[in-house]
């Protein structure tokens, strides 16, 4: 019984030590993420730029670096865990052909993919796509719009 009791309380340890982990690399890129962007710039190049490097990300499957792109992080009621929850698709190639548009703050790009989706068992699908971005104090974020199909409470 003991060792049932020793095995769980390991398990608790570890579980932590990663979630403290993921937490300080998400502190760390947050900062380092955020100041690759000038502020107050909201020109189309600032805009392509970060949303190219937010899609390097995701291509590689850093979801942590990522988040510092997300719109959503800017939220006092969104979470870094919540972000990580989301998930089942991989890239294999991404690319931000150009800045579709910019009106007022929100900007759109044009964005050639391939993706898979290994759960379902779909794999290697082209997709060319447009890309919302909000900017938010001078700095462009990624911004999908809501889906009709989630509840907003």
């Amino acid at each position: 019984m003991s060792s049932l009791k020793y095995a769980w309380g390991r398990r608790a340890v570890v579980v932590a030590a990663a979630a403290l982990a993921v937490g300080l690399s998400g502190c760390a890129s947050t900062t380092s993420s955020t100041a690759t962007a000038p502020k107050g710039d909201a020109s189309p190049e600032a805009l392509l730029k970060r949303a190219q490097a937010y899609w390097d990300l995701v291509r590689v499957n850093d979801n942590v670096g990522a988040w510092a792109y997300e719109a959503q992080s800017k939220a006092p009621n969104a979470s870094l865990e919540a972000y990580l929850k989301k998930g089942g698709i991989t890239y294999s190639s991404v690319n931000v052909a150009g800045v579709k548009s910019i009106e007022g703050d929100t900007g759109l790009v044009n964005v050639n993919m391939k993706y898979s989706l290994p759960l379902l068992r779909v794999r290697d699908r082209e997709l060319r796509t447009e890309d919302q971005w909000k900017l938010i104090e001078g700095v462009w974020y990624h911004s999908p719009p809501r889906s009709g199909l989630i509840p907003t409470q």
